[in-house]
């Protein structure tokens, strides 16, 4: 008897050791320094074929976009369940359950990989480590004021997309200035998406607190209400910051083209159209 309890627990330490080694690391972890940049951030359609060692990023709208890869992956951010009048079915939809506005109930089951920010019940928090090969999608659980004035723990997630060496963060429903162990735990992001509402969120102080430490070389505020509140965000980061304001709602970014100094680049929100 204590024999077949020893194979066993060899057994299972073996299944372990298995599951650790297939579970690829991070490279935003393991390089934590801001890669250099030489030329600087382009424009593109969300339809149009993504250049090789490129990553485009198109503002859907609110806290959604969506993620487009050279090899034809699509991952959209805070899904709502409807980003435009198109077919498309992306390959993983990430969400956070602040509001309605970062998530739907019921996501289309076509969807290969549907990513809740949040455990079951809730306060549990939850571990995303999704490798899809071109694209690796993690999450860091931060806590999330509860409906009554309170706070859940873990009730809010920070994903992160690691693809074509690019670190790309998206802070979701965030509520409070991250821990020294979540900053870590982010490793690197070359770029992030941050809600810049001053008020539903972060106050426009913290964020920008919290952007200085991060040092992201782009920075593309979203989750902002009137041009009066994106602007007022912009005066506080610009003493830190390029500012970089276009009308366009995508752009193409790869590691050659991160600008030289962090800079913010403030993209119209727009849904997909055919």
């Amino acid at each position: 008897m204590q024999t077949l309890l020893r194979l066993a627990a060899l057994l299972t330490l073996a299944a372990t050791a298995a599951t650790a080694q297939d579970r690829r690391p991070s490279h935003c972890i393991a390089i934590a320094d801001a890669a250099p940049g030489l030329e600087y951030l382009h424009k593109a359609a969300w339809s149009a074929p993504v250049p090789d060692f490129t990553v485009r990023l198109h503002y859907i709208s609110h806290a959604s976009f969506l993620l487009q890869t050279p090899g034809g992956m699509n991952a959209v951010t805070d899904f709502t369940g409807f980003i435009g009048n198109v077919d498309l079915i992306p390959d993983v939809v990430t969400m956070n359950h602040a509001h309605d506005t970062h998530w739907t109930a019921a996501p289309d089951p076509a969807i290969p990989h549907p990513l809740k920010g949040w455990g079951e019940p809730f306060g549990t928090g939850i571990d995303h480590h999704l490798d899809l090969g071109e694209m690796l999608v993690r999450n860091v659980s931060t806590d999330i004021r509860s409906p009554y004035g309170g706070t859940e723990p873990k009730g809010n997630s920070i994903f992160v997309f690691e693809v074509e060496g690019l670190c790309i963060g998206h802070l979701g429903h965030l509520h409070h200035i991250p821990t020294d162990d979540q900053y870590a735990a982010l490793g690197r992001l070359d770029v992030v998406m941050v809600a810049v509402d001053g008020g539903m969120t972060l106050p426009i102080r913290d964020v920008v607190t919290m952007l200085e430490r991060l040092r992201s070389s782009v920075v593309i505020p979203m989750h902002w209400f009137s041009d009066y509140g994106l602007s007022t965000f912009l005066a506080q980061i610009g003493e830190s910051f390029e500012i970089d304001r276009r009308d366009e709602s995508s752009l193409e970014i790869s590691l050659r083209t991160l600008p030289k100094r962090p800079t913010v680049v403030v993209l119209q929100p727009r849904y997909l159209r055919d």
